[in-house]
């Protein structure tokens, strides 16, 4: 499914300019010139609707980005005006700390409080005594004394298991600087803060720099420095800092090893298309690749496995699903599933079914491949399943001659803009 995000435009190269995401440190892929609207500079922002795919971005359509408008221009704005503060509604009383007020007749030992008056003599009423009911004290067991209080000891407890501590996955690929410290080690003293700028932003970080340096300098009454110098400095430095900075990516998904996502380690394989390559990085990239295979094989033979299972058990919502969900986007359903697949599906589609059933099967088989080969044998004679199947229609065809519709016309297709040409690694 196409999504929406703002490009940049990092270099143009004839009919082809290379475009990052806005903020991105790399780009992200090339697309053409043509449809780029208004006149094509580096370091514009578009709008653009790209797809992706295991190759990379494709990009759809592209639009001008928004221009930010007035703000108020009428004065209808609504201001808020905070109002004073006030005191506390509610003010609470603590009571004084000590003894409550004594009952008539109760006497308390201790000097008098200052301030009191002492009491009379022959005012204090004696208090009589109750006789207090004598209650059956419960039978100790035997070994424990009366006079001791001991209690028996208690059991032992078995001594816990540790469980096995579980790899914990890194949120974010590892970073490394090893590579860009090589390549600062070995530049010009007036290469070294270009370079420093392309590895933070690539040239719209130089140029903004430069910007503000002469900016500060003309407020300062000093030299400024040219930016077509700077400019053609960062040119010749940008392929291999980009070199550089994948080289570092490189490196921490090998450091990585299983414990990087696997759309990580795509992303830094799929990168690679964006550089020019040397020896050391082409032995990277065959490590990566070869990792990337094993992972993507062993998520598909998983994934035959669950599909063969939910086929033998007849889970048909369980095997409809894995059908919809392959591992991987090159990842096809053999003949031999998809003919079982559609042979439990269309049996379980009969007019005996339990209509949540039916209903449920029906909408995860409209979302699989094998969706015009599922024959329904009866709709349930129910309202939310008939209004199913007549939603359904377009995508089943069996289901509209069961209900004696005319058959629709199949859906069109999602993509009509052809694929830009990628530029190939060396």
């Amino acid at each position: 499914m196409p999504r929406r995000l703002e490009i940049e435009i990092t270099s143009l190269q004839g009919e082809q300019a290379t475009w990052r995401a806005a903020g991105a440190k790399l780009p992200k892929g090339v697309v053409s010139v043509s449809l780029l609207p208004g006149g094509v500079q580096v370091g514009s922002v578009y709008r653009a609707d790209v797809e992706q795919f295991m190759e990379g971005f494709e990009v759809l359509s592209v639009t001008a980005p928004k221009t930010a408008s007035p703000l108020d221009p009428r004065h209808e704005r609504l201001e808020i005006i905070p109002s004073k503060p006030s005191g506390p509604d509610v003010v609470v009383t603590y009571a004084p700390k000590g003894r409550a007020p004594r009952r008539e007749g109760e006497r308390r030992e201790g000097p008098a409080r200052p301030g009191r008056r002492p009491a009379r003599p022959g005012s204090e009423r004696p208090r009589p005594e109750r006789p207090r009911p004598e209650r059956p004290r419960a039978e100790r067991p035997e070994g424990q004394s009366a006079e001791a209080g001991e209690r028996p000891a208690r059991a032992e407890r078995r001594p816990r298991t540790p469980r096995p501590a579980r790899p914990v996955r890194p949120t974010e690929p590892p970073v490394s600087t090893q590579y860009r410290n090589a390549l600062l080690a070995t530049l010009s003293p007036e290469q070294l803060p270009v370079a420093e700028q392309l590895l933070r932003g690539g040239i719209p970080a130089v140029r903004a720099a430069v910007a503000e340096q002469n900016k500060n300098a003309t407020a300062q009454g000093r030299p400024t420095v040219d930016p077509v110098t700077i400019d053609r400095i960062a040119e010749d430095l940008l392929g291999r800092t980009n070199l550089a900075i994948w080289k570092d990516r490189a490196a921490g998904a090998l450091s990585a090893g299983k414990l990087l996502r696997l759309r990580d380690l795509r992303a830094v394989v799929t990168s690679a298309k964006t550089v020019t390559l040397d020896d050391e990085s082409r032995t990277q990239l065959k490590e990566l690749q070869g990792a990337l295979t094993a992972r993507v094989e062993a998520l598909r033979t998983q994934w035959t496995a669950k599909l063969e299972a939910a086929i033998g058990a007849k889970d048909v919502p369980e095997a409809l699903r894995l059908v919809a969900r392959p591992p991987d986007l090159s990842t096809r359903v053999s003949a031999d599933a998809a003919s079982r697949v559609v042979a439990i599906t269309s049996e379980a589609l009969s007019a005996e079914q339990i209509p949540a059933r039916w209903n449920e099967i029906v909408e995860l088989a409209a979302d699989t491949s094998i969706r015009r080969n599922v024959k329904p044998t009866g709709i349930p004679s129910d309202d939310a399943s008939h209004a199913v199947a007549v939603k359904n229609a377009g995508a089943i065809p069996e289901l509209a001659k069961l209900l004696g519709m005319k058959v629709p016309p199949p859906p069109p297709p999602t993509r009509t803009v052809r694929r830009a040409p990628t530029r190939r690694a060396s």
